[in-house]
């Protein structure tokens, strides 16, 4: 006996959100490919140039745990991009400071970070794009802004915000 599966009553909202955010990622990493640096190590040279920020601080604002912030800076300082320094405020903490290097490549980052989300909105009729940047932005910082607790947590792959 063959079964079909129930109508669906509302747009699939998880496959739609998740497979445009991992297309939009894999052209972010291949846009960042031109500078040599990862999308995550621009967020986090991004933040650290904002202000005066600790590795723990920078790894919340990019959404990031404390392994792959420690790996990340560590390839910032391999790269000249970065380094740890004392804080200014907390002598006993330390921030990440952003070289002159480190500098050029975010102002370079931005700009690809602009380019690509440009091309992806432009892929929208123009009276629709100001709507879905509101939309988003509305269930990111409302409905959808915090993970709820659950038995079984969800596993995804950490996205920078910049």
């Amino acid at each position: 006996m063959t079964t079909s599966a129930p109508s669906r009553t509302v747009p699939d909202l998880s496959y739609l959100l998740m497979h445009t955010a991992h297309v939009l990622s894999t052209r972010m990493n291949a846009a960042f490919e031109e500078i040599g640096i990862t999308p995550r190590a621009y967020c986090v040279l991004f933040h650290a140039l904002e202000e005066e920020r600790t590795q723990i601080q920078l790894a919340e604002i990019s959404d990031l745990d404390k392994t792959t912030m420690v790996v990340t800076v560590d390839e910032l300082e391999k790269a000249g991009l970065a380094e740890r320094r004392p804080s200014s405020r907390d002598r006993r903490a330390r921030i990440i400071w952003v070289t002159e290097e480190g500098k050029e490549a975010v102002a370079k980052g931005t700009r690809i970070a602009d380019r690509v989300h440009r091309e992806a909105l432009e892929a929208l009729p123009e009276n629709e794009r100001e709507v879905l940047v509101g939309a988003l932005t509305r269930l990111a910082e409302g409905h959808l802004s915090t993970p709820v607790e659950c038995d079984r947590p969800v596993r995804r792959a950490r996205q920078s915000r910049n």
